[in-house]
């Protein structure tokens, strides 16, 4: 799947930002362009509102404005302009007939600052700078722009801010010193790699080991081990993992790092527990590991199974190759929507509909969960269900013959070749359309 981008800029500064971004094979740009800074912050709000998002790239004001909107797990890079854009701006001053100094620059790091005045051999004590600070407001900086023009006979301003400039523009000649794209560029690729990097290591290996906990008499261990497993099997959430019989007490789990994350949210708690006590009448401890090997795995997954059942009630603990634990992970947290017993009316009403079984429809809205508004192309979904591709395709036609999904056009997945037809689950809105209606 594509990265996603979102991309906060003014809009007289798209251009710059379409050649920065021109170069990044594999990603996909979301753009939020604003006019006033008053519009920061609803544009900002729309694209979160608006799916899958992998990382953002602003500006050291929209994310002063935005911050607390932004999820903790989301990858964040904010712009910040190097010592070659300032540079080039003191170029194009001297370009327009200014002499370098005196001047005054706002937003610009000191440390930027110094470097360029040094390199420049400029007087150090002709460059005012007024390092960008969320708590200052266009009047104050424009009054600091002032007070230095007063004072030294300044003849221009050198400007990161877009409404300074239009303040001062009238009167006061302004030199952007906004990053140009080959500032832009290296900080996208630099975010795209750190976005890589945080998708790799989710994909790692994981292991998750399920033990019945206290139950001396052997056909309640086979009875109770049977429930985990179908329970684990049936689970929508587990359908891409595999799951097979470890011993008489539990079943061990194979699967990617991202999707224990997603089962634990993020090793908070494991919803999982509490429903094999409720439905099972059984208590269950789990254990996950994540290693370099599935072997590995597997050990951490039974040594952190085995200090889970020493808690007083359901729990999980998590243990890394790298020596972090992490637990117990309670057993609290929403329930599964869906069990083995019961897969509920509207994916019953559904499935009907659709000509599908109630077991496939649940495993197709938890693997919509998992692509969180992504489009998936008909072989992709078919490996996601291990199923044949020509399955594939037919499962995706009656999918759309029931409006369970809408075509997201087409896209080129390889240099030779046709181009590939994309499309959109929408099983989990289809869901919720029934429970209101």
């Amino acid at each position: 799947m594509p990265i996603v981008i979102g991309l906060v800029l003014h809009a007289s500064h798209r251009a710059v930002f379409e050649d920065a971004a021109r170069t990044l094979a594999g990603v996909s740009i979301a753009w939020v362009t604003y006019e006033h800074e008053a519009g920061i912050r609803p544009g900002i709000e729309d694209l979160l509102a608006r799916g899958h998002l992998d990382g953002l790239m602003l500006g050291p004001v929209p994310y002063a404005k935005c911050r607390d909107l932004l999820p903790d797990d989301l990858s964040v890079a904010v712009v910040r302009s190097a010592g070659l854009d300032l540079s080039l701006a003191f170029c194009r001053a001297l370009g327009r007939g200014r002499a370098a100094t005196p001047v005054s620059i706002d937003t610009f790091d000191q440390e930027t600052v110094d470097e360029v005045v040094r390199a420049l051999d400029l007087d150090p004590d002709q460059v005012a700078c007024l390092p960008y600070d969320p708590a200052q407001s266009v009047e104050e900086i424009v009054e600091f722009h002032r007070r230095h023009l007063e004072r030294f006979g300044g003849q221009y301003v050198i400007s990161l801010r877009t409404a300074v400039t239009a303040r001062l523009s009238a009167d006061v000649p302004v030199v952007s010193g906004v990053p140009g794209a080959a500032t832009i560029r290296a900080q996208l690729h630099e975010l795209a790699l750190r976005i890589q990097s945080r998708r790799a290591a989710a994909l790692r290996f994981a292991a998750g080991v399920f033990v019945v906990v206290n139950r001396d008499a052997a056909a309640d261990l086979d009875r109770a081990r049977v429930g985990v497993m179908n329970l684990l099997v049936n689970t929508p959430e587990f359908a891409d993992a595999w799951i097979e019989n470890r011993d008489r007490r539990g079943v061990v789990v194979f699967a990617h790092q991202a999707l224990f994350e997603r089962v634990t949210h993020n090793w908070v708690s494991l919803p999982a527990l509490a429903q094999a006590q409720e439905t099972l009448g059984i208590r269950v401890a789990a254990g996950f590991g994540v290693g370099a090997s599935a072997r590995t795995s597997v050990l951490l997954a039974e040594r952190a199974a085995a200090r889970a059942e020493q808690e007083e009630r359901p729990s999980a603990y998590l243990i890394e190759d790298s020596g972090v634990i992490i637990g117990p992970l309670s057993s609290g947290g929403s329930p599964l929507t869906f069990t083995y017993r019961e897969h509920g009316a509207s994916i019953e009403h559904l499935s009907r509909g659709a000509g599908l079984s109630a077991a496939t429809l649940s495993r197709l809205a938890a693997l919509e969960g998992g692509l969180e508004g992504r489009p998936i192309s008909p072989s992709d979904l078919a490996k996601s269900l291990g199923i044949t591709e020509p399955s594939g395709r037919r499962l995706i036609r009656k999918l759309s013959e029931s409006g369970l999904v809408s075509d997201e056009g087409s896209a080129q997945v390889h240099r030779k070749g046709r181009p590939t037809r994309l499309y959109r689950l929408t099983i989990a809105e289809a869901i919720r359309g029934a429970e209101t209606g």
